[in-house]
């Protein structure tokens, strides 16, 4: 007899059942409409989205330090890693150039800002101290310093990634240096750490599309979509260019290593989804780690370079801080020369790399190159208030992809991509499986082969339960590989 078809409203069901990305692609739609149609309870929905990214935040810290200290270990040499340290921050330096020369071709190619004639004396400065918390970006110096911790406790109880970076380097390195035979309980109980972290990541997730729903209800409710009109021009230009500069990535991505940013993107559909959703990059990382890890990237690789992007490597922000800086002198009557322009790109270069974790460090950056053209009124940055808010999903997408395609290449560079496993997990040969969910199917039949009376013992037969057999150890699998 023929199979009977699921009826729509089944299939539908279990879509939503069993998606993450349809899930939460539902949870952006309610979210939109709730806020358009009742904008004070969309921003009493807020503590959903903020609840959601407070989690996962607790869980980046040590999952990070697992995942490096681990990694180190396993590829058992430090030159490497400093290698791979190096290239990095290389490749991080060339994408964001490229972002930031790229946003002031199309910027003064367009002039999104032309024809505005505002007076900068009418404006409201006291609104940007207001965002930036009449804070400073730091210093060169302080920005170093800040990187090193003054305490083991305190990295992780501020949730400083550069700070636990180092922390597990030097744990890594004192692990190679001491070896298995001093501490052989050291390592195993790390990565047993780092399959707690996954399963609670993997709890937490099941409440991303709540959090969706939250964080999009809360910024169509308060912000309206009045700005799209407003700045229009604007936003279109920096959406533009965030879209040129994926192409020109998508391509390095193909050249350097022959794998399809297009094909990772599909890969990472619910990740990319989320993290529009939530404008937050961060909610993603553990589970884009797992991604990385399982598409055939090292764990060092993955470990080092992907938190490390997170602030040095913001090429979404680069793109807005460019075109941004344009906009602004355009809206009030001031023609920069090309030799101001390159001032532009050298103090971004520089004020970009410390705006992780400072709030309102665009307006920050953009306060700071004012400053330093001393043409731009400071007062003039309040000019993109109303429009900074809807410029995260450019800049979350852009940053994100940015650190993967970083990881990728520096990966091949290294020699540390599986670019055989990579195209297959890509292509959908191979499929993803979340790090808890493949520890226990490797647990369960690790217990069925050791079972004397079970299927597989008694078709092996009577040879393969000999003594010797039985007493050598399974091979411990990397936990970044998944059963094709």
């Amino acid at each position: 007899m023929p199979q009977s078809v699921p009826s729509l409203p089944r299939r539908v069901a279990r879509t939503l059942r069993t998606s993450l990305f349809a899930q939460v692609a539902c949870a952006l739609v309610i979210g939109v409409l709730v806020g358009r149609l009742w904008p004070h309870a969309g921003t009493a929905v807020q503590p959903l989205g903020d609840g959601f990214v407070r989690l996962i935040k607790a869980m980046i810290a040590p999952l990070v330090f697992c995942v490096v200290v681990a990694g180190i270990t396993k590829a058992g040499d430090l030159k490497a890693f400093g290698r791979i340290g190096l290239k990095a921050l290389i490749w991080f330096e060339v994408a964001t150039t490229v972002a930031l020369v790229v946003g002031l071709l199309a910027g003064n190619l367009v002039q999104p800002g032309a024809g505005m004639n505002v007076d900068p004396s009418q404006l409201d400065a006291s609104a940007v101290d207001e965002k930036t918390g009449g804070g400073a970006l730091p210093s060169t110096s302080e920005f170093i310093l800040h990187s090193l911790p003054d305490s083991a406790v305190g990295a992780f109880a501020e949730n400083s990634l550069l700070q636990v970076l180092v922390l597990s380097c030097l744990v890594g390195a004192a692990l190679l240096h001491l070896g298995n035979t001093k501490v052989p309980a050291i390592l195993p109980a790390i990565e047993q750490g780092q399959e707690v972290v996954f399963a609670i990541v993997g709890f937490i997730m099941k409440l991303a599309p709540l959090a969706v729903f939250g964080a999009t209800a809360h910024l169509v409710g308060e912000y309206g979509l009045g700005a799209l009109s407003t700045y229009g021009k604007l936003i279109g230009v920096c959406y533009a260019v965030a879209l040129i500069f994926l192409v020109l990535l998508g391509v390095a991505l193909k050249a350097l290593t022959g794998l399809s940013l297009w094909k990772f993107v599909r890969y990472t559909r619910e990740e990319m989804l989320l993290a529009l959703g939530t404008a937050s990059s961060e909610t993603v990382m553990p589970r884009m780690m797992q991604k990385l890890r399982q598409a055939g990237c090292r764990d060092d690789a993955v470990g080092l370079v992907l938190p490390t992007g997170y602030s040095f490597n913001l090429d979404g922000a680069s793109i807005y801080l460019s075109v941004g800086t344009l906009f602004i002198a355009q809206a009030v009557g001031v023609d920069l020369s090309l030799g101001q322009q390159i001032t532009v790109v050298l103090v971004l270069m520089l004020t970009s790399k410390g705006m992780a974790g400072v709030p309102g460090s665009a307006f920050l950056a953009l306060s700071a190159t004012a400053s330093a053209l001393g043409v731009i009124p400071a007062g003039a940055v309040a000019l993109l208030l109303g429009v900074d808010r809807i410029m995260d999903a450019m800049r979350v997408a852009t940053n994100l992809l940015g650190n993967c395609v970083a990881v990728f290449v520096v990966s091949r560079w290294e020699g540390a991509l599986d670019t055989e496993r990579a195209k297959k997990v890509l292509g959908g040969e191979i499929a993803f499986v979340p790090e808890q969910a493949e520890q226990a199917e490797q647990a369960e039949q690790t217990e069925q082969t050791e079972e004397p009376g079970s299927a597989e013992a008694s078709a092996a037969g009577p040879k393969s339960l000999t003594p010797a057999a039985l007493a050598s150890p399974l091979p411990d699998a990397p936990s970044s590989t998944v059963r094709e």
